[in-house]
């Protein structure tokens, strides 16, 4: 139980921190399209709408918000094994590298997620992609000042 609270804490703040910085990015672009937790929510559920737009029926939003949790907190769980085996620790300097891996992934994943689905929404990628992958910066460094609470 001792190593799994500070993982699952700094998972939770670390998503928190990041959909916030979506959200707020989506206010500063004019609307544009990196709601990430309603993007992925209308993926999971197939619920695209007929113009192309993001679902707006609750079971999704909700199918959203929990999958982008879960992987926050599969994210945070590698930290810790990264962390646990030696690799690195949860710093600043260490951090840097970190992020960009873990924005890295995140753009290749997205962009295979979009690949492969029978029919995404209409999501502008140029913006989007580059957009997950600061907020992926914004996540690891979330996650790395909670987890260090622990230490």
């Amino acid at each position: 139980m001792e190593e799994i609270l500070p993982v699952l804490l700094s998972g939770i703040a670390g998503t928190a921190l990041m959909t916030l910085f979506m959200y707020g990015l989506a206010f500063v672009l004019g609307g544009r399209q990196t709601k990430v937790t309603k993007i992925l929510g209308t993926m999971i559920a197939n619920q695209t709408g007929p113009n192309g737009g993001l679902s707006e029926r609750r079971p999704a939003i909700i199918t959203g918000i929990i999958a982008h949790y879960a992987v926050g907190l599969a994210f945070a769980s590698v930290y810790h094994w990264i962390w646990q085996t030696g690799i690195g620790q949860p710093t600043f300097r260490d951090g840097l590298w970190l992020s960009a891996a873990s924005a890295g992934a995140a753009i290749i994943l997205w962009r295979l997620f979009f690949a492969v689905h029978p029919r995404p929404p209409i999501v502008n990628l140029r913006t989007f992609l580059p957009s997950i992958g600061l907020a992926h910066v914004v996540f690891t460094f979330g996650a790395i000042a909670v987890y260090r609470l622990f230490l």
